[in-house]
């Protein structure tokens, strides 16, 4: 690899790491600028009136608190609209991405992002319902920074999977950027100068979209004397597509298709199977079950916790403060996380790639997979068993497993898919899982409804039967561990 070309390589790993961790998965900080919306009165008029003085044992007058359920609802509808559209829109965004390539794409999230940050930096308490709208924007624009970052990892040959879960794991550190603004605000910064300064931020995107950045994609793997950004070479742009585009069929019919098959008929290429082929797979339908259900809990977590907080603590906001604050700078750790998922997939594919005799590749990148989802489903079920008790101290180990769990949950769902199905189809199949699973995040809203409604705050029988549905998420690697069973005692015959 040339040095030139190795230094922009770089650049582009630590430019993209820093826009995944500035400024893609802000949304899920979203406690810490609730906490911060409150104390700027948004919603504030949809809080009942004190319900009138009460006598206490001195015979002094106290004040109830107003009952603010109205208020926390429209916070939680906002985060419900967020993170469906976070997941939603990544389909027809994986669509532009696969079919208009890297530049359209960035410029379209740019656009987004700072439409939203402008939004909410100019937005008020008389403005609030701006909200619905800036914060879905402000998701969409960051999941297309996600995406197009992504593929960074075919840069990198066999660290493939650890760069990509690195940059999930990034993503979900992001949720820190609303705590500083929380920091910020709490030392006298106002909401409006700290979003006006993210506005500004998106000249630095576009800058790295044209200097650091492919036109079209990174292909895997990568074709010899591969140039872009800086390094492009115009005159090579068309054969570099060629030999991409062979290696690319290349590397289909060898990983998608067993060696035996390959062997009954030598010298033909088996036809690439289509997109709905995969996505009508029950492997893709398992793997869509697994990430909904996870991915419910970790949602409605997020969405709900300055809710949860402020009843354990009995509403004292100093104390709530404090937890947002534990909260958040536990979400900054998932960028360290996240890469370990990613470094025992390549360690396990390395192995079963000398071990295994006569096995597609494709089976040894699916058993390199199995204990990254066990291993997952196992982290989660420890998060909702402890988010299960309501223990005002217990939740700072609920804190370290959720964003542990959710680092491993991103990053091994797009390994997954890497590794699983054919890289041309990495975008739509991304976002087509993604997209499914935001409508069962749906439920979330209703969920905090009924536990705010009928249930009176307690949500004991909704914590268990959300218990019981983490534990089946253990099917999932169940069935992609038979599955490798199956091939290789096939492969052995």
């Amino acid at each position: 690899m040339p040095g030139q070309g190795l230094s922009l390589r770089v650049a582009t790993l630590l430019t993209g790491l820093l826009e995944c961790l500035g400024f893609a998965g802000v949304l899920f900080g979203w406690a810490s600028l609730v906490f911060v919306f409150k104390t700027e009165h948004y919603f504030e008029e949809l809080c009942e009136p004190d319900a009138g003085p009460m006598g206490n044992v001195t015979g002094q007058a106290l004040f109830s608190p107003p009952d603010c359920k109205a208020q926390d609802e429209s916070f939680s509808l906002i985060f419900t609209l967020g993170s469906f559209m976070n997941n939603f829109m990544t389909f027809p965004a994986g669509f532009i991405f696969d079919r208009f390539k890297t530049t359209v794409a960035r410029l379209i999230a740019i656009f987004l992002y700072t439409s939203a940050t402008l939004t909410i930096a100019f937005s008020s308490a008389d403005s609030a319902p701006l909200l619905f709208l800036a914060m879905p924007m402000l998701t969409v624009g960051g999941i297309l920074f996600l995406i197009t970052n992504l593929q960074v990892g075919n840069l990198f040959g066999k660290h493939r999977s650890t760069i990509i879960t690195l940059y999930n794991g990034a993503f979900d550190s992001s949720s820190a950027v609303f705590l500083v603004i929380k920091l910020l605000y709490e030392r006298g910064i106002s909401l409006r100068a700290s979003f006006i300064f993210l506005s500004v931020c998106s000249a630095w995107h576009v800058g790295r979209t044209f200097l650091l950045m492919p036109r079209g994609h990174v292909p895997y793997p990568l074709p010899p004397n591969y140039s872009y950004g800086l390094c492009a070479r115009n005159d090579t742009t068309e054969g570099e597509k060629n030999t991409a585009e062979s290696e690319k069929l290349e590397m289909q019919s060898k990983e998608f298709h067993p060696a035996k098959e390959e062997a009954l008929e030598p010298g033909k290429q088996p036809e690439p199977r289509s997109f709905w082929r995969y996505a009508l797979s029950q492997r893709f339908a398992c793997h869509l079950v697994w990430l909904s259900v996870i991915q419910l809990w970790h949602y409605l977590f997020i969405g709900t916790l300055n809710s949860l907080l402020t009843n354990l603590a009995g509403g004292d906001r100093a104390l709530v403060s404090t937890y947002t604050n534990a909260f958040a700078i536990t979400q900054f750790f998932g960028v360290l996380c996240a890469p370990w998922n990613g470094l025992l997939m390549d360690w396990l594919k390395q192995k079963y790639q000398k071990e295994a005799k006569g096995s597609s590749a494709v089976t040894v990148a699916l058993s390199s997979a199995v204990p990254s989802l066990a291993l997952t489903s196992l982290l989660c079920l420890g998060f909702a068993l402890c988010a299960s008790v309501p223990i005002l101290p217990l939740q700072y180990v609920t804190f370290i497993l959720q964003v542990i769990s959710r680092s491993f949950l991103y990053g091994g769902n797009a390994a997954f898919l890497t590794l699983a199905f054919p890289s041309e189809h990495f975008g739509k199949l991304f976002g087509l899982v993604m997209a499914l699973s935001a409508i069962v995040s749906l439920l979330q809203f209703p969920i905090f409804t009924f536990i705010k409604g009928p249930l009176q705050n307690d949500p004991l029988y909704v914590n268990v039967m959300l218990v019981l549905a983490t534990v089946l998420t253990f099917v999932h690697p169940f069935t992609v561990y038979w599955e490798c069973r199956r091939k290789g005692a096939l492969a052995a015959t």
